[in-house]
């Protein structure tokens, strides 16, 4: 069968990640975490001290700036490493949380972003999730999600994920994150947060995980056959 590329979109703390890793697993397919990667730059900013206002820094950090993913068999989890170092757990911290919309800003960090993601997909069969995936990634993708749910289910997940990993975040502090991403994520002026015209809506507010695995992976097979056949436009 014909491999296709699946673009998952949608707002911070949706499961996207969580979705599209599933879905790969499912699918035999490679999963790309373009949130990630967004946040190892971030990280990188922080680290250095880089200022998200100066072309010059960002200019030079985004030079020195080396981004992979590596399987870690112990996990069967692909980890994020930053110029060598396993970043996987420092970028999930509620700190990058609050700074990686606006880094994800700067035009220049999405374009060098974008182009890496792209040459990721070149021989497709692949799921990526993130922002603007289907509508300026991969504008060409077979099949495009949109994700949505409560804000306060989002946050209470949210809460949960930090809590696992001992960091103890007021639900009110997530919360107000939340917002500020999503504004500052939709209204951004290089490829804002967006529904693509082609992309089919998930709200898994009040659905299991299970059933928003199902309702991707009965998609994806259709739009499969539809490429097999040369049906999809």
């Amino acid at each position: 069968m014909k491999k296709i590329i699946i673009a998952i979109d949608g707002y911070s703390a949706c499961g996207k990640s969580t979705t599209a890793k599933m879905v790969a697993s499912r699918l035999g397919y490679i999963y790309i975490d373009s949130g990630a990667m967004y946040r190892a730059v971030t990280l990188y900013f922080c680290d250095n001290h880089i200022s998200s206002t100066n072309p010059y820094q960002v200019s030079q950090a985004l030079a020195n700036i080396h981004i992979q993913f590596v399987h870690n068999p112990k996990t069967e989890k692909n980890e994020t490493y930053l110029n060598g170092l396993n970043v996987e757990e420092e970028i999930r911290k509620m700190y990058i949380s609050q700074k990686v919309s606006e880094v994800s800003a700067v035009p220049e960090v999405r374009k060098a972003m974008v182009y890496l993601q792209q040459q990721m997909g070149k021989k497709r069969g692949l799921v990526m999730d993130g922002r603007d995936i289907g509508t300026c990634v991969f504008p060409d993708a077979e099949l495009k999600i949109f994700m949505t749910a409560d804000i306060m289910v989002r946050a209470q997940r949210r809460q949960e994920e930090l809590l696992e990993k001992n960091e103890l975040v007021d639900i009110e502090e997530i919360i107000k994150n939340l917002q500020m991403r999503d504004h500052l994520d939709t209204t951004r002026k290089q490829n804002p947060l967006r529904m693509a015209d082609d992309a089919y809506l998930l709200d898994n507010t009040a659905i299991t995980i299970d059933e928003q695995i199902e309702f991707v992976i009965n998609l994806a097979n259709s739009r499969m056959i539809q490429s097999y056949n040369g049906t999809h436009k």
